[in-house]
């Protein structure tokens, strides 16, 4: 039973493709849904085809980041949500003391990852340098008061989703996207007929622009580049 796993995912893998931190001009942290892992997200790297750019996927524990369906009631998916939101907010720590400002980091993820990434950036309202949410929603019960703090500044979101998702209710998907505009989002939805759970080109094509926006112009670069190495 899920419920029976390892409540914490601290301490779980981080696996890592494009150029190493340091030398990154951006960093993208890709999180993976349910029953799938960093690995698998990974393969997202050479359609998104962006250069100088940290790829970092971490590892849920049990491949999934919280048991309950994402509608569920807060408090059935704690401890894990709690430990998730915190694995994705050191994994941010670690890319600030890097050196990329969060304005040139991005958050991309899939499924239950796509949940949590607008969770974990409604609940930390930054800017950021894109929030990329593929079929996924806000998550917590329809009745559950929206209250988060703080503004993401203009952060580009994208949020894209079949109009016949099994897992994700259109209700849900503008529920999320009108809260990221409440937040300061400057956000593009785009729901897509029949297309199911699944990731499109148009979704890789629109992800590639953003990202390739998120990166530091080429003089902030070398100048960061310079100070890192002395």
């Amino acid at each position: 039973m899920s419920g029976a796993k390892r409540a914490s995912h601290q301490g779980q893998p981080v696996l890592r493709s494009g150029v190493p931190l340091e030398d990154a001009r951006a960093a993208v942290i890709l999180v993976h849904g349910r029953g799938a892992t960093a690995e698998g997200i990974l393969q997202l790297v050479p359609l998104l085809a962006v250069t100088d750019v940290a790829f970092l996927a971490p590892q849920a524990a049990g491949n999934e980041w919280y048991p309950f369906p994402f509608l569920a009631p807060l408090e059935m998916n704690e401890p894990w949500l709690g430990s998730a939101l915190q694995f994705l907010g050191d994994l941010l720590a670690e890319v600030a003391a890097a050196g990329i400002p969060r304005q040139h980091t991005a958050l991309v993820g899939f499924s239950q990852g796509a949940c949590l990434t607008l969770e974990y950036v409604a609940r930390n309202a930054k800017r950021y340098g894109a929030v990329v949410a593929l079929s996924g929603g806000l998550i917590g019960p329809d009745s559950l008061r929206r209250d988060y703090t703080g503004s993401l500044e203009g952060t580009p979101v994208f949020l894209g989703c079949s109009d016949s998702d099994p897992h994700i209710p259109l209700s849900r998907l503008h529920l999320s996207a009108g809260v990221m505009r409440e937040l300061g989002g400057n956000v593009d939805l785009r729901i897509y007929p029949g297309m199911g759970h699944t990731i499109n080109e148009d979704e890789i094509a629109a992800a590639r622009t953003l990202l390739e926006r998120a990166r530091m112009p080429a003089r902030s670069y070398w100048e960061r580049l310079s100070e890192w190495r002395g």
